[in-house]
Order: C-alpha cells, then structure tokens, then sequence
C-alpha cells in the first residue's frame, strides 16, 4: 500500500549546502590517472607539473641576419664601417637557428652590407644577445609549469610540450550514474512519436543532468528507467554505490506524492541528510549518504532538476576536481513589472533581458517548474531572497546571466500581442545577423502599450480594435502615449475565429453559440486585442459573458488556446487561424484584423531597428508568412506617424 512522504524539517539553501559539504569532505580529492599533453584539454592535475626540458634548449637566432661576437663589433659606424669576415667573423642564419659557438649577438640582415662571398660590412655595433632568445628564455628546466589542480588550456598544451612534458597526471573525472524513475515514462530512442499515449512522457531530466554533469567535469552513465517500485529502486542504488560511481542521481519520487520512493529508499539503504529545500524551483530535493557516497533525490519537474542540480551536484563535482565553484557573469538589471514573491522560499526567477536606452530590462518568464522552455527562453535568473515578498517595478536588481552580455545588449525586446510572425521574424533576423536577437513577452496589446510607455521595451505588437470607426491601434496609442512620438508599421492582416476541434463536434456556428451549456470556452488575458475584439462582440449579440462557461480562463497566447482546444480542456477559443492550422484543428471565421508593431520614434533610427524593418520588407519573410495560413503581406512594411 503507498502512503505519503512527509517532508522532514527543510533547510535553507544555505543549510543544505553546508550539510553536504561538510559530510562528504572524504571525496573531495579524487586519485589521478595519466593522459597524453594534447588529451589534457579542460582536465585538471592531479600533481605538479615541473619541466624537464629548457626552452629553448640552445641559443637561437630571433631574426634572419648574421650572428656574431659583439665585442668584434664595437666602433662601427657610417662613417666608420667595420669589415668581417664570413665564417669566421659573420656567420649568415635564419631566424631559429643556433647560434655558432662563440657568437652572442644577432645583427639583422636589412643592415649588412655584402661586400662580396667572403667579406660584409656593418655600419653600427651589436650589443650582446642582440636579437637572441637565450636557452631557458621561456622556460627553465626543472622549474613548475602548472601546480596541482590547474586546468589544462589549449595554450598549456604548447607550454608543456615545450617542456618536455609528454603526459601528464589529471584527476579523474567524477562519474554520475542517473537512475530516472516512473512508470510513467518511454525512452525517445524506442519510441514512434505518433504512439505515444495519454499519460506517458518522454524521459529527458537524464539526458540533460547528463550533459550537465559533463559540462561540470564529470562523466555520467543511465540506467534504463526503473518503475516506481522502491525495491527496485533500492536494488539499482545500492549496486551504484558498490560499484566506481562517485554520485547517484535518482531522477523523480522526491516529492510527498504517494508513489515518490527517493527519500524511502535512501533512508532505507543509507541516511536522509536532507529532504526538502526552500527553494523554487527545487523543492523537494532530496540529499542522502549511502555507503559514505552521495545520492540524490532529484525533483521530476525539469526546471526543479535543473536548479537542484546546479546548487548540489555541480558545485559537489567542482569540490572532487578541486576546482572553485562555477559563478556566472553578473549584470544590474531593472524589472519591467512588479513580481510577488513567497515569503520563506528563496525563488530562481527566469527572465529575458534586453537593453533599452542605457538600462536592461529583465521581463520574467512562466514560473511553473516543469516548463523547460522557462530556461531555453531565459537570458538570466534573478535570484529573490527567502525574506524579501518580491520586487517592486523598475527596482534594480542583479541578475546572473545565462547568455553573454553582449547577447543581451543585441535584443530588440518586444512586448505586448502575441502573434506566430513573430517567431518567423526572430529566426529571420538571426539568420542575417548572427549577432542580433529578438525577444517577445507575451502580455497582450494594452500591456504592450503599457511598456512602451514605461520605457522597458523596444516595441510593441498591437491589434486594438477601436468599436467607434473600426480602425486599429491608432486611438489607443493617443490616449495611452499622449504626447509620444510613434511609429506605426504594418506587419499583417491575419484571420482572427473560432478555434475548435477537427470535425467540429460540438457544431459551433459563431460567436452566438458561446453561451451554450455544453460548451466550454477558453479566453484570452484581460488587455489584448483578442479579448477587446471578444467583449464587443458578445456586447453587439447582448450575451453576458456569465453566461458564457470558462469565460474567466485565460491564455496568453493563440498557440496556447489552440492547444487547449487540442487537449479537449476546453471546445473553443478566439484566435488566429495560423494556430488553428498549425494544430491540424477546424476554423470558424469572424474578422480580418490589422497586427501592427508600436515603436517609440526615439529607437525608430537605431541601427537595430531599421534592420528589423529590412528583415520585415524582405520577399523571403512575407513568403514564410503567407505559408502559416491566414495571413496577408500585401501592406507588411507600411510606416505611418503617430504624435
């Protein structure tokens, strides 16, 4: 029968870490194994390194000339030339070359004058080891080249060589065995796509903590998924830490569901050193000893596996190399909007960054820990204390980057109306210049509007129907942004409708039959454009939207509409038909409407943003456009000014 984890006291992050340091100071020195130089690359010694050979090991010409004794040399001058003799006072070599016996001076050949086969003539003296690199210039035998747990560099590689150093003793690399867990769960490699079932998912958390752990030095192996049989589960651990595993993961069961077996069979097999975390994502982490090495619980949500591993694992492995814990790049950023906080938790907050005017901008991303798009999408994580309730509007705060600053100061951030272009010209822009990016948030055309006029964006994507003359955006933008000068380009005309399932099975006709019992609708955010649209027309058919049944469950994107739709969550949506069609899901037509981009005219002359217009101008665009279904580019690119 399975019961309830109950989580024991938590820690602080602060308190977990300290745990687990402070009980595996054992491991943190691996033994060393040898490697040849050029294999070396990115491992870290496990000893000293001392030369063996001076470098170089001769007295060696550094420019092509003659090499000769500089004394024999001294009172040559323009007017006063000295005479020698070849191959017995000069004698004629190339740069690298040893210098002859007797010889400690080099004199470039620009200032010979060849007299004939056995006689030149110098105008000025040598100084001695003029032009010489000396044996033992750059290195010295018997001296250190790299002490113990230096990192080899592709810039080593040459030093040692030059050495005499041929193979070198590196630490051995920490190995991590992943041990996923669930019944739940198919391998992609097995698996047809178009079988998989209700219920069943992909098992990813190991190939990713895998790559991470080699990215952290280590080297990593999985077994085969284990289903949730803490038997089994217990059988798998104990056979890892018999055999050269330095850390067992154990991916999934360390939260308090029913059938979470890590916290049970760690303390079944070993010792529970911590169970739950106060952080989030990353909660429910579980640390354990068995057999004096470490065993992990770590969460199933991949973002919570993500961070768990990154404050536990990663440094863990950086202590067994002998290596500092890896810090990422810092920069103070501005938040675009207020962001609340759990008091007690310390939060790893995902965000894009973007640089507007002289500030960053850090806009924040979804919070749900198992949405790994949260981590690809984001350009840094800002970090909220355990005692702080969240982050006013614009406060500055630090953030750790995840992309290179120079990334970020390349964003064109665009907030406000989701729409699919905008993915077409991301990728667009991208692929004419590699070093510019666009980042969009998706907040809706009145949010849009409203980060345009709180300076945190570049631009905005509007479609805001105006009931009174039905023209778009222009009212709104003089009654939001009185007195800003603005841009308004044309991007699309685009279908908006109703989403609803293949087949149509509920037999949905039109906007009128939203109100029905039977019905479940799914709705857009408060703000865009879609449910303005939405609101005047159930105002023109006089429908209560208490009437209408998941009038008040929102979506911020047509994407997501389309996929509750898919799902069966909900009948219908109002949306674009390019996300209808991407799903393979029926349309029901209600307007053509007008998309246009919001742009401040203060950025509109900047260098990134008449690339953006070039991009949108161009045949290949509006081509990969028209293909989405839905769409018209025959005004894309039209510019008109607002003030």
């Amino acid at each position: 029968m399975s019961t309830r984890n109950i989580y024991l006291k938590m820690k602080t992050l602060e308190e977990a870490r300290e745990i687990l340091f402070s009980r595996f100071t054992h491991i943190t020195s691996l033994p060393g194994e040898i490697v040849s130089v050029p294999d070396a690359v990115g491992r870290v010694l496990s000893k000293p390194v001392t030369a063996r050979l001076s470098s170089p090991n001769f007295h060696a010409a550094a420019m092509d000339g003659i090499a000769v004794k500089a004394e024999k040399t001294f009172g040559a001058s323009e007017a006063s030339p000295k005479e020698l003799i070849t191959n017995r006072d000069a004698f004629f070599l190339n740069t690298g070359h040893v210098l002859p016996k007797e010889t400690n001076a080099v004199i470039m050949i620009e200032h010979v004058n060849i007299i004939d086969e056995k006689r030149i003539e110098i105008e000025a003296p040598a100084v001695p080891w003029q032009h010489v690199r000396k044996m033992g210039e750059d290195i010295v035998a018997t001296e250190l080249l790299f002490p113990q747990n230096h990192v080899i560099t592709p810039y080593c590689v040459g030093a040692l060589l030059s050495g005499g150093i041929f193979s070198v003793s590196v630490r051995r690399k920490p190995k991590v065995l992943i041990i996923p867990t669930g019944s739940e769960l198919v391998d992609w490699k097995d698996m047809d796509i178009d079988d998989l079932k209700p219920g069943q998912v992909l098992e990813t958390n190991s190939f990713v903590l895998g790559k991470l752990a080699e990215a952290s030095g280590g080297v990593y192996e999985r077994y085969e998924k284990v289903s949730d049989d803490a038997g089994k589960i217990k059988e798998s651990v104990l056979k890892a830490v018999d055999s050269e595993y330095d850390i067992v993961l154990i991916i999934g069961g360390s939260s308090a569901g029913s059938e979470d077996y890590s916290k049970s069979v760690i303390l079944d097999a070993g010792e529970v050193l911590v169970h739950g975390v106060t952080i989030m994502p990353g909660k429910p982490v579980v640390i354990g000893m068995v057999k004096n090495k470490p065993v992990f619980g770590i969460p199933g949500y991949p973002v919570s596996a993500i961070v768990a591993f990154e404050q536990f694992v990663q440094p863990l492995i950086c202590k067994m190399l002998g290596q500092p814990e890896k810090e990422r790049q810092k920069a103070e950023v501005l938040t675009a909007k207020k962001i609340t906080s759990k008091l007690g938790v310390e939060e790893f907050l995902r965000v894009k960054l973007g640089k507007v005017g002289e500030r960053i901008i850090a806009t924040p991303l979804p919070r749900g820990a198992g949405c790994i798009t949260t981590i690809t999408e984001a350009d840094g994580i800002i970090r909220i204390p355990n005692h702080v309730e969240g982050i006013n509007a614009q406060t500055p705060v630090s953030a750790e980057l995840l992309r290179p600053l120079s990334f970020v100061n390349n964003t064109i951030v665009v907030v406000g109306s989701h729409d699919n272009t905008l993915d077409v010209l991301a990728d667009r822009i991208r692929a004419g210049r590699n070093n510019l990016t666009l980042s969009s948030s998706h907040v809706g055309s009145m949010g849009g509007l409203m980060a345009i006029k709180a300076g945190v964006c570049h631009l905005a994507g509007s479609h805001l129907l105006d009931t009174a003359d039905g023209s778009y955006n222009v009212s709104y933008i003089k009654k939001h942004l009185p007195g800003m000068k603005i841009k308004l380009v044309h991007l699309v005309f685009r279908d908006q409708g109703l989403i609803v399932a293949k087949g149509n099975p509920k037999g949905i006709k039109g906007i009128e039959d939203l109100a029905g019992k039977e019905i479940t609708f799914i709705n857009r955010q408060g703000g865009s454009g879609t449910r303005i649209l939405l609101d005047y027309r159930l105002k023109q058919l006089e429908i209560d939207p208490e009437h209408i049944k998941g009038y008040d469950n929102e979506e911020f994107t047509h994407m997501s509409v389309a996929v509750s739709v898919l799902s069966g969550s909900s009948d219908v949506g109002l949306g674009i038909f390019a996300a209808a069609n991407a799903l393979h899901l029926d349309f029901i037509p209600v307007v053509t409407e007008q998309y246009d981009l919001v742009i401040p005219e203060i950025y509109f002359d900047t260098e990134n943003i008449q690339i953006l217009l070039e991009t949108i101008n161009t045949k290949d665009f509006k081509n990969r456009v028209e293909v989405l279904g839905g769409y018209s580019t025959k005004k894309t690119g039209e510019v008109s000014t607002i003030s």
